[in-house]
Formats: C-alpha cells, structure tokens, sequence
C-alpha cells in the first residue's frame, strides 16, 4: 500500500482462521478505524499478532505483513 492512506477508514478486526464467508461480519471481534486496529495489533505480545487480520471495506483482509509495514509508515498516526 503505497501513497495517501484513509487512515480513518472504518475496518474490522478477525481471528485470522474464522473462515470468512457469508457470516463474515458477526464474526468480527472488533471494529475502529484502520490506524486503531493497526495500533491495536501492534501492541499484542508479538507471537500472537499473526492470529489477526484487519479487514477493510471492498473485503481485503490484511494480514499480519501488511499490517507491520503500515505500522512502520511515515506517515502512521502514532497517537
């Protein structure tokens, strides 16, 4: 994900083995902006963090590399 990001865009957070599917969204474990879920993952103990993923509208998961590296972006707002 390179250029300008929404980095308030509305994501949800998932178990990264929940299968996703057509129930997709109640199985959501929690909801925020892609900065506060980013943050979020970031600030679990390291080897659980890879047992998420954020997924933002248009049904693109992100999983745990993707994540990482937005945490490490210039621009990432930090507080």
């Amino acid at each position: 994900m390179s250029g300008s990001l929404d980095w308030e865009a509305y994501c949800t957070l998932h178990r990264a083995d929940d299968g996703g599917g057509l129930l997709d969204a109640v199985k959501s474990i929690r909801h925020g902006s892609l900065a506060e879920l980013v943050r979020y993952i970031m600030l679990l103990p390291s080897e659980r963090r890879t047992e998420y993923v954020i997924e933002k509208a248009g049904d693109h998961r992100l999983g745990y590399g993707e994540i990482a590296a937005l945490a490490r972006r210039d621009d990432f707002p930090f507080a």
